[in-house]
């Protein structure tokens, strides 16, 4: 048996290496462009990130109110631990009944003494109720210029589908806001 020289044997395995490097790369670019439509599976079961129905005034004046069924839905806001914002819903929350439309606001308050940007993005829970829930107008995923100590009323109108599971009996709307103020 031939035994081959330390390089030689070196050479062997860093050529055997070489389909494991060219692997990697394709499969971590493969990943990557999996990411969208895996994201967007999952916000479908779970609800999270604003997988909410949007429908037109028109489209929500046409649904038949279902005056027998009252959903609770609570209202959240939420900043991470550093935000420069103040920001909550108007009300905490309210009966409704599915079909019918409904208006309520956030407030957000610039805390810094220069201009900010801020985006909110939404989610609901149980994830069951995501697609039942619409809105007819929202100031989720629009950028809002804040002025230095600025507080904005930011309305959100929306109806609960009457196809709203049977067992379900509260959804939770809450919205995360975000300073998106561009870094210079």
């Amino acid at each position: 048996m031939r035994r081959l020289s330390p390089r030689k044997r070196e050479k062997a395995a860093g050529k055997a290496n070489l389909p494991v490097l060219f692997l990697i790369p394709v499969l971590m670019f493969g990943f990557g462009y999996l990411m969208v439509p895996i994201y967007n599976v999952l916000c479908d079961i779970t609800g999270l990130n604003g997988k909410t129905g949007t429908i037109s005034v028109a489209e929500a004046s046409s649904i038949e109110v279902d005056k027998n069924r009252l959903i609770k839905v609570e209202f959240s806001g939420s900043l991470n631990e550093y935000a420069p914002w103040e920001f909550k819903p108007t009300v905490t929350s309210m009966m409704v009944n599915p079909g019918k439309q409904y208006k309520t606001s956030y407030t957000a308050t610039n805390k810094l003494q220069k201009q900010l940007v801020g985006q909110a993005v939404p989610s609901v829970s149980p994830g069951r109720a995501a697609s039942h829930f619409n809105k007819t107008e929202c100031f989720c995923f629009v950028e809002q210029t804040f002025e230095a100590g600025q507080t904005m009323d930011m309305p959100l109108v929306f109806i609960v589908d009457p196809d709203l599971p049977a067992d379900v009996d509260t959804v939770t709307l809450s919205y995360t806001f975000f300073d998106v103020t561009k870094k210079i």
